[in-house]
């Protein structure tokens, strides 16, 4: 692998798990404005774990050369280490941010989400009645589920495995955020925590939670994105235009005009960085 490639899908992944440390921006959204969600979802898809049985077999030669057929290693490695890189780090800034600086954060997220919402938009070729009707479904499902109250669930490692598999469905769908979904799982918090704590039993349990979720979903939206682009396309965008009830009303908080002011601008910054991301990458191979 080129290391000028390994650096941009590296940057990706780390894009990817930044946003996906924030509850309403989702790291489907930044795989898809940064050109490699639709590589992701097929990789992904194409994992059928055949290299498994001549692994037990210990035949390591049949068992290597089926996982390169299988995996697109080039793609996977970097994106990891990536997304992994930006968990461990910036989840520390963002837990700070929302406890002392909460409606500026979430003003901020909400002029990613907006931008990130026009630059799908833009990706869909003509907007007929059909792809009107499932965006209109994608914004009334994220509205109305924004709008839910957390789930009092507890943290023990079942609960913590089922929401690794829920929380993995929402960040590989642009406009629906994983960290969102923890938050309703009351497993927010706790799993930024285990974060800082390094307490592999609830890492570990989570990364497999995420892997049984991701493999299974992915194949169902690569169908999706194979035979139905167009009207998947505009449900997503009318989810994240939904989830940006989330944001507003964080940023309800807000009293004095001055400060809201300053909402709106940080809000215009948040916009901005997204078309300065979707720009920059859009020349970067990878």
């Amino acid at each position: 692998m080129r290391i000028a490639s390994f650096i941009a899908i590296f940057l990706r992944g780390f894009l990817m798990g930044t946003a996906d440390t924030i509850p309403g921006v989702s790291g489907g959204t930044m795989a898809l404005i940064t050109g490699i969600y639709e590589r992701l979802v097929h990789a992904i898809s194409k994992i059928r774990f055949r290299f498994l049985k001549p692994l037990l077999r210990a035949d390591f030669k049949s068992s290597i050369k089926l996982a390169k057929e299988e995996i697109d290693f080039e793609l996977f490695i970097p994106l990891l280490l990536g997304i992994g890189t930006a968990i461990l780090t910036i989840s520390r800034i963002i837990s700070f941010l929302i406890t002392y600086y909460m409606a500026y954060t979430y003003s901020f997220f909400l002029g990613l989400i907006l931008a990130s919402a026009y630059l799908v938009f833009n990706r869909i070729d003509g907007f007929s009645l059909k792809n009107l009707i499932s965006a209109i479904i994608g914004f009334l499902f994220a509205f109305f589920f924004v709008g839910l109250n957390p789930i009092q669930a507890n943290h023990s490692l079942p609960i913590i495995f089922m929401s690794g598999a829920i929380a993995i469905c929402a960040m590989i769908l642009p406009g629906i955020s994983g960290a969102f979904m923890l938050l309703l799982l009351n497993q927010y918090e706790y799993m930024l925590k285990a974060l800082a704590k390094f307490s592999i039993p609830d890492i570990i349990t989570f990364i497999g939670g995420a892997a049984i979720g991701i493999l299974s979903f992915s194949k169902f939206l690569d169908y999706l994105l194979k035979n139905h682009e167009a009207v998947t396309m505009a449900f997503l965008v009318g989810l994240m235009i939904g989830t940006l009830r989330l944001p507003y009303s964080k940023m309800s908080i807000i009293q004095s005009t001055p400060s809201l002011i300053f909402a709106v601008i940080i809000a215009i910054i948040g916009f901005f960085i997204v078309f300065l991301i979707e720009k920059r990458f859009h020349y970067i191979e990878y």
